[in-house]
């Protein structure tokens, strides 16, 4: 990791124990209480992408979810669930006693219960074995690999399941991990990649971008938007986060300085790609749509064709 990135993760907040549980529950317990709500906000833009590549290359993409921890996107893309949805699931007093054998057997039975949106197929990498593990074990990823690519160089066996990857998604492990962790993935791959990154707006992203040029993608910021992460931890990391936009030339005014952290998004695409299609004619913001609301009318896609429902 760059000292740059070590410097600047030395302020932030520490969650290192919630990702080797053998199941979620501290992990939404820690991070709900810090109203983390990234993989929510950010679903709506990378289904909008998911589905533009598969337009674009007419199959369902394999999506790679690096820092996947418990399988958290894969549930919120495949299925009707949310962040917010699944920390309530797990608050519930009568999951605390069970042992982590028997929420992973509810969690099986609870994901199979939905039917899958199947918009992608989801792989997991994630320097936690245990989260992999269990992601894999209650059928959130297809495959996962469990590998520090900072510290340790692809297996074979590694490196084989990363060659039929189509989107590589990040949604906050830029930061805990550098370009050598994508070099690593882009020399894997097999296929041309679209990378999508949901960067805190504290890391600079330069290196990843040069990185991704020399592998002929070239990387669009969606200006238009930032996306939430959580709320901050305390005060000496809401003060280290608007020094360090600062000393970038940021301002923070009504953002971080409303406490909560930003994301920005970064996607990156071959060339030709990007002439097909900019990243603004790909993805539309449109705020509130996946609020809470009283009961609507929808379209759901039936082997009949587009049906009206009426979704409380």
């Amino acid at each position: 990791m760059t000292d740059n990135f070590v410097s600047i993760n030395s302020t932030k907040a520490n969650f290192d124990d919630i990702y080797v549980k053998d199941d979620p529950r501290a992990y939404f317990s820690v991070l709900g209480a810090l109203d983390y709500m990234i993989p929510d906000v950010a679903a709506p833009v990378v289904r909008q992408i998911i589905g533009a590549h598969a337009r674009r290359y007419g199959r369902k993409p394999r999506v790679l979810d690096v820092g996947s921890s418990y399988g958290i996107n894969a549930a919120v893309h495949r299925f009707p669930v949310t962040f917010a949805s699944l920390r309530r699931r797990y608050a519930r007093h009568e999951m605390a006693a069970l042992e982590p054998s028997e929420v992973a057997r509810l969690d099986r039975n609870y994901y199979a219960s939905w039917p899958d949106r199947g918009r992608a197929t989801f792989l997991g990498l994630d320097a936690s074995e245990q989260a992999i593990r269990y992601a894999k074990d209650v059928g959130l990823i297809e495959d996962g690999v469990v590998a520090d690519l900072e510290n340790e160089a692809l297996t074979p066996a590694m490196a084989e399941v990363l060659a039929d990857v189509d989107i590589v998604l990040s949604t906050g492990a830029v930061g805990y991990v550098t370009a050598k962790t994508f070099a690593a993935i882009l020399e894997a791959s097999a296929r041309p990649l679209w990378i999508v990154s949901f960067v805190l707006r504290m890391f600079p992203y330069d290196d990843f971008q040069a990185l991704f040029e020399q592998h002929g993608l070239v990387t669009e910021h969606l200006e238009s938007a930032l996306f939430t992460q959580r709320r901050f931890i305390d005060l000496a990391e809401f003060e280290s986060c608007l020094g360090r936009l600062s000393s970038r030339g940021l301002d923070s005014s009504g953002l971080e300085s409303r406490g909560l952290l930003q994301a920005d998004l970064y996607v990156s695409r071959p060339a030709i790609d990007v002439r097909n299609a900019r990243l603004d004619d790909i993805v539309m913001i449109s705020v509130g749509r996946n609020r809470p609301t009283g009961p609507r009318y929808v379209h759901v896609p039936t082997l009949e064709g587009q049906q009206v429902a009426l979704e409380p």
